[in-house]
């Protein structure tokens, strides 16, 4: 029984709760910045590199004749290294983390203007500190 009221305490703390938030919170925005990137981002990238697919570059390592693509080598049994893949793999990371980059950047700005006019606008306790200053200042 002790063993349950522990984990109790241990779901309960705030700590865990906000853990859990963040984490359904990433999953959601993970998806929504890899369809960015495929969407919009990556069609951009072949676009303007004239419809250059680098998924297929690779290097065969062995066998008597070339195969027209990493697939067939592959197939074949022929050791490839396939750094097109790679080439993709890091045009993706940088594709992901420009947006990302532009996403803080636009929140921190939107935060930075709430805490400006946050600033501006008195909390409850700043008005009634004010009224009892006004009123002992009357008297």
């Amino acid at each position: 029984m002790a063993i349950i009221n522990e984990f109790r305490a241990f779901i309960a703390r705030g700590s865990v709760i906000d853990m859990a938030v963040g984490i359904v919170m990433g999953a959601a925005f993970t998806a929504i910045v890899n369809s960015a990137v495929a969407d919009i981002v990556m069609p951009l990238i072949g676009w303007a590199l004239s419809g250059v697919d680098f998924s297929n570059y690779y290097l065969q390592l062995g066998g008597e004749s070339a195969y027209a693509s990493m697939k067939a080598a592959k197939e074949a049994g022929i050791p490839v290294i396939g750094y097109g893949a790679l080439i993709n793999a890091v045009i993706n990371f940088l594709a992901v983390s420009w947006f990302v980059f532009w996403v803080v950047k636009l929140t921190n700005k939107v935060r930075v203007q709430k805490e400006a006019v946050d600033a501006i606008v008195p909390s409850e306790q700043e008005k009634l500190l004010t009224e009892i200053r006004d009123l002992l200042a009357r008297k």
